[in-house]
């Protein structure tokens, strides 16, 4: 973390040859050293003139992510929130601003070119049911408030990056779509993003950043999902009176029991939970009807289907062994449905914009980490699109808890990361 002024200096010169290396040096074509080009480029006085505005700007981005964190964004009802960043992009003065079918916001800013095409977003919609209060307390350099990193820090920075473009009357080469994306988030399935490459911008996105959360990860590869609700029924009947039937609720504790017992790789890290269970009718009742809700996950896509193949077989046989327990009495049925379905993927370090990104990252003199993650640059990244997702800079604690927080101690950074992304990302 920054203490001092004199670290704030030493930064926002670094800050400044990195960004003209990326403005000039076309750091997606070649390699480039700043350093070699630092003296001729630290002389452009608009780019310094928009690094100083960024620093002097993230009060009125703390100002945006708390008001926009106190809108309601539940799932599969963002549309508050959604109107609400539209009105953001009005006042920005993008072009071509819409909410499209499925409720993503977008605008464009164009370049001297149409291509090529960068998509900027984060995603408008939170864990937290209706009814939440969504409220943010201050206290000092701290915000507390549901979903005020996760990503209403995204969104704000977001907003950011356009406005600091245009406060330094920065002309990118190629167009640039800043996007608020819905479903981000649990069974939304990342319907928002999977709506843009399959209809609003298909065959049209040459790279895609998606700004989420707090903190300066970046993340480079995709952890896949598979989720699905089993649901086990059967004719169901009095504890006593009936017994000898087979229980759809013994049937999810035998493929509970064996989903536990699954032995899956380290590398590629590869998990599984059992997340919800339900059913039943009262104690002195055999259910007839029992779910669970199951998430599995990896960064391998072998391994992932691995997986899904191991569960599904556990789920077969879980059925027939309750069934033969009981011989004649009852027979279950179940029913497996499909609730989420994330592809795994990865945009390599060797790709340019993954270059792009460390370049940044390290000119800023923040910490580089490559991770994976399960975000909106899934999509891309597994239809080979060159794809990353960055945090949005300050620290964050409680993510997907009510307790979540975010102290915006040197947060100005991950704005400034963001920017000088959106400015190099735009070059050939």
């Amino acid at each position: 973390m920054i203490r001092d002024i004199r670290e704030i200096e030493r930064i926002r010169g670094a800050i400044s040859v990195g960004v003209l290396s990326l403005l000039f040096g076309s750091p997606l074509s070649a390699q480039h050293d700043p350093t070699t080009l630092g003296t001729r480029m630290l002389a452009d006085p608009k780019v310094r003139a928009t690094l100083d505005a960024v620093l002097e700007d993230e009060p009125a981005v703390l100002a945006d992510q708390v008001s926009l964190c106190e809108i309601p964004a539940p799932p599969f009802d963002e549309q508050a929130r959604a109107e609400a960043y539209r009105d953001h992009f009005e006042r920005l003065g993008l072009e071509n601003i819409r909410i499209d079918a499925v409720g993503n916001v977008l605008g464009e800013r164009p370049g001297r070119e149409p291509r090529p095409h960068l998509v900027f977003s984060a995603h408008l919609d939170t864990v937290f049911p209706e009814g939440t209060d969504v409220s943010v307390a201050r206290e000092g350099r701290m915000l507390r408030g549901p979903g005020i990193g996760d990503d209403c820090r995204g969104l704000a920075v977001v907003l950011a990056v356009a406005r600091a473009l245009d406060r330094g009357d920065i002309e990118t080469t190629g167009r640039i779509t800043f996007v608020g994306t819905v479903g981000e988030e649990g069974l939304g399935d990342l319907r928002g993003v999977k709506h843009l490459f399959d209809n609003e911008l298909a065959g049209e996105v040459d790279r895609f950043v998606s700004v989420d959360g707090a903190g300066v990860g970046l993340t480079t590869s995709a952890v896949g999902s598979h989720r699905y609700r089993v649901t086990y029924r059967g004719p169901g009947g009095h504890s006593f009176g009936a017994f000898g039937l087979a229980s759809p609720i013994h049937a999810l504790g035998r493929l509970i029991e064996a989903v536990a017992r699954f032995n899956v790789p380290q590398d590629p890290k590869t998990t599984f939970t059992v997340g919800r269970i339900g059913g039943g009718t009262s104690v002195n009742s055999i259910a007839s009807s029992a779910w669970l809700e199951v998430d599995l996950r990896s960064i391998g896509i072998v391994a992932l289907d691995d997986l899904d193949a191991w569960f599904r077989r556990a789920v077969g046989a879980s059925l027939d062994a309750e069934n033969r327990r009981w011989g004649s009495g009852g027979r279950l049925q179940v029913d497996i449905k499909e609730v989420g379905r994330r592809p795994a993927g990865q945009t390599l370090p060797e790709d340019p914009l993954v270059q792009a990104a460390v370049a940044v990252t390290e000119a800023l003199g923040l910490p580089v980490r490559l991770s994976a993650g399960s975000t909106d640059a899934n999509i891309p990244m597994s239809l080979g699109i060159p794809a990353i997702t960055v945090d949005g800079g300050g620290y964050g604690v409680g993510a997907h808890s009510e307790a979540e927080a975010f102290d915006s101690t040197d947060s100005a950074l991950g704005t400034q990361r963001a920017v000088l992304l959106a400015v190099g990302l735009t070059e050939p």
